[in-house]
């Protein structure tokens, strides 16, 4: 009903974040038109086959665990190639279960099983991600990692997500998630400007 609500007083694009298959079913037949998987397709094998049929983008996010246990002491012997490699063999089963390349979108999972040090690794390495062929997407709004550097509480965290965004943009991102759209939209005008991109 949320989704139908939209739709019938909007015209955006709306992208319904889950991994369970049958949500997304139903969030599709409501009107959604992209789906957000933080499990790259990894908790539902019937993921595929909706987003196969729908013909719609779906974004594969790294996640190191669940969402109950990621954050418990994650470790990674090589960051960015434990993650590119996770995204690679998630393109390589989204490919094999009938998804289309122009479909997929690539997420390293900020914040989703990653060390404070890990996130800015991410951001400032994200072009090894982009690599792959991809458009990329990031989500470092108001995380963690931001305010656990600055010391500052959920609502304070603008500035820090702004650097985050700018960074993100300059190596690589092509989408950003974000919570204070208005603001941080003037942060990617001025970034794609600096890019070349506008």
């Amino acid at each position: 009903p949320v989704i139908e609500g939209i739709k019938s007083k909007s015209e955006i694009l709306i992208s319904i974040d889950t991994y369970k298959s049958d949500v997304a079913r139903q969030s599709i037949k409501s009107g959604a038109e992209m789906v957000n998987d933080i499990s790259g397709m990894t908790f539902d094998s019937n993921m595929a086959k909706i987003i196969s049929e729908s013909k719609l983008p779906v974004v594969l996010m790294h996640i190191k665990g669940t969402p109950k246990n990621m954050q418990e002491n994650p470790i990674y012997d090589d960051l960015i190639k434990e993650v590119s490699d996770y995204l690679r063999d998630r393109v390589k089963f989204a490919k094999e279960n009938g998804v289309k390349e122009w479909q997929l979108i690539l997420d390293p999972g900020i914040g989703f099983g990653k060390r404070v040090e890990d996130n800015f690794q991410l951001l400032r390495e994200l072009n090894v991600i982009e690599e792959l062929g991809f458009p990329v997407l990031v989500g470092p709004s108001r995380k963690s990692f931001i305010g656990l550097t600055l010391n500052l509480p959920v609502d304070k965290r603008m500035e820090g997500t702004a650097a985050a965004v700018t960074a993100g943009i300059l190596n690589g991102a092509r989408i950003v998630r974000v919570h204070d759209v208005k603001e941080i939209k003037q942060v990617v005008k001025i970034t794609d400007k600096i890019r070349g991109y506008a």
